[in-house]
């Protein structure tokens, strides 16, 4: 890990952001072209849709001043304290310190919180532009660093954008019909790239201060065009941004706040769209090396499917919302209920053992960043496309058909109807009928609504589908050295138990590496 302190500026905004109040501010002013429902938006940050998400992100602001050991690290970049989403992990445990904030901000929020996939981004592109200089003599690594330090001495938030729309998934980038179905460089100039294409699924791309462009696949020679790592302020000119909509995203509209069951908390994706967007040498950190473009992806991946522990915290708010409406039912003493409860906690746990299992056994890369290890990263990712889904069935299984035929918060508060809503949806009679009422919209919020885009289809697809997992785990299962070990056994082959042990390689050397003090 580079030691030296590097001389930062105060670019940008005037003053480093210190907390979640002084974030909201500084995403004000900026001037853009949001459109969502057909619209274009004024302010995001006065948007009702929008907001929640923009208090998610804040919370990460928070929690590293009221708890600096759990969500901040000392950068060797400033020699000051930065906030853990922009630090670069120097050992297993700062990777096992990322899951820990990870989760607890899932439990804080209940909802996507949005910084992983930069602070994934940063940890993957430290190794990755050490490498490339390593290779070509190219001075990456230098300008990763100095722009890092830049944005950990003020303090920002950086999006990650690796997804592009793909167009035919059989054809390469540069075979596609439409060549800005990936993103591209379009012109070169002494002062640097310009670039056009999209990026999909965007997640807290508004609420970020920069994003970093990165390629999203395996590239070819022919491919070199669409190598691009760059990073580019939110409020770049060429950008558009398209927001996408969450299943009941408009109860944040209604007024109240029971319906729509998280009314401080939701997640945001975009899709982003770039019409020559220029980007300047000191800022670009990938151009052209298109064999590294596969060496980024596996890093960027590895380090982001262990980052799915963020949603164990998720899962502790749901699990607790169900023993909660248990409790208000009058049931939590049944014992279907209690096993029910358990069997949620143990695939909850499950996942968080998976990650927080890559993150102790991470290993160190040339450049002093150290990576989780990618066999267990995959097996929590993989947990992740399935257990949730469990959990919140059985969440709702808990919580009863009620969670899905609730009169809204207007009759609730009707003065004809609102009585008799009382009276009828009443649980235990020492438990006020709004707060059932209110524990029943966050299951559904969770299972269903707004906050199951980040909890459910996301925990499935993000960071690449199932299946992408289950071919990364292929690769690293060693099927013929546990062959070996059975045929040794059985008395079929005569190796020797010292000769198989002598051919521990891929992950059996990182399972039975020493541990570093």
């Amino acid at each position: 890990m580079d030691q030296e302190v590097v001389a930062v500026s105060s670019a940008g905004l005037p003053n480093p952001i210190s907390t979640g109040a002084e974030y909201i501010e500084s995403l004000r002013g900026r001037r853009l072209t949001v459109y969502l429902m057909g619209k274009l938006v004024d302010e995001p940050v006065d948007n009702p849709m929008i907001r929640p998400s923009i208090n998610a992100v804040a919370k990460t602001y928070d929690l590293a001043n009221e708890n600096p050991a759990l969500a901040s690290a000392v950068s060797p970049l400033t020699g000051g304290n930065v906030n853990r989403f922009l630090h670069v992990s120097a050992s297993p445990a700062d990777l096992v310190m990322q899951n820990k904030m990870q989760r607890r901000l899932g439990q804080l929020t209940g909802t996507c919180f949005q910084r992983c996939v930069g602070m994934d981004a940063l940890n993957s592109l430290h190794s990755v532009t050490y490498d490339l200089d390593g290779k070509y003599g190219t001075h990456y690594h230098a300008r990763f660093t100095q722009f890092l330090a830049r944005v950990q001495a003020m303090n920002l938030v950086i999006g990650g954008a690796m997804t592009d729309v793909k167009g035919d998934r059989s054809r390469s980038p540069s075979q596609q019909s439409d060549p800005d179905l990936f993103l591209h460089i379009v012109r070169r100039t002494p002062e640097g790239i310009f670039v056009r294409g999209a990026k999909a699924h965007q997640t807290g791309c508004l609420n970020s201060h920069w994003l970093i462009v990165m390629p999203t696949m395996r590239l070819e020679a022919a491919d070199k065009d669409y190598a691009i790592v760059g990073a580019i302020p939110v409020d770049a000119p060429g950008i558009t941004y398209i927001y996408g909509r969450q299943s009941c995203d408009t109860r944040s509209t209604e007024g109240g706040d029971i319906d729509a069951g998280n009314a401080q908390f939701a997640g945001q994706e975009a899709m982003i769209i770039f019409e020559d967007v220029f980007i300047p040498n000191e800022h670009v950190f990938l151009d052209g090396e298109f064999e590294f473009a596969s060496t980024l992806v596996e890093r960027f991946t590895c380090y982001h499917r262990r980052s799915y522990v963020c949603k164990t915290g998720v899962g502790d708010v749901l699990i607790g919302a169900a023993a909660t409406i248990a409790d208000y039912n009058g049931v939590e003493r049944a014992s279907h209920i209690r096993d029910k409860l358990v069997e949620m906690t143990h695939l909850n746990e499950t996942i968080y053992g998976a990650g927080i299992a890559a993150s102790h056994q991470g290993t160190e890369m040339k450049s002093g960043a150290y990576l989780p290890d990618e066999m267990l990263a995959n097996v929590c990712k993989h947990h992740v496309a399935r257990l949730p889904y469990e959990i919140g069935r059985l969440a709702q299984d808990l919580a009863g058909g009620l969670m899905v035929t609730l009169p809204s918060e207007r009759e609730l508060r009707h003065e004809t109807i609102g009585p008799i809503i009382e009276k009828y949806l009443k649980g235990r009679p020492d438990i006020a009928t709004e707060d059932r009422i209110r524990i029943l919209r966050l299951v559904e919020n969770m299972t269903l609504g707004r906050n199951a885009v980040g909890y459910l289809t996301e925990s499935m697809h993000g960071a690449g589908s199932p299946q992408a997992q289950r071919i990364q785990i292929a690769r690293s299962m060693q099927i013929e050295f546990k062959k070996d070990l059975a045929k040794a056994l059985a008395g079929v082959s005569s190796a020797s138990s010292a000769e198989i042990e002598n051919d521990l390689s891929i992950y059996m050397a990182r399972v039975f590496a020493p541990i570093r003090n």
